[in-house]
């Protein structure tokens, strides 16, 4: 049955410091990477929905990143549909 990728990309709000995206742009010029001014560090959900991608489905997903995905005090998320795929292929 064919479904649908959704994509939850959480990431801490601009105003919270991120220590780990600071120690990775530190570390960026001792391998040799130069002209990257700033890395923030966030995280990647993929959901497959398996159903029409409507507004209730959407409404879900926004409530489940809401209160599950994100910390919404200290975290930003976006919800977006990717693709439709084969349920259980891999991208």
């Amino acid at each position: 049955m064919p479904v649908a990728r959704v994509v939850v990309d959480v990431m801490l709000k601009p105003e919270i410091l991120d220590p780990q995206g600071q120690a990775v742009q530190r570390a960026l010029p001792r391998l040799g990477y130069q002209g990257i001014a700033d890395v923030r560090q966030g995280k990647r959900f993929e959901l497959e929905v398996e159903g029409p991608v409507d507004e209730a489905a959407l409404a879900r997903i926004h409530e489940l990143a809401e209160t599950f995905l994100a910390n919404t005090v200290i975290e930003d998320f976006v919800v977006k549909v990717e693709e439709s795929v084969a349920a259980g292929e891999s991208k």
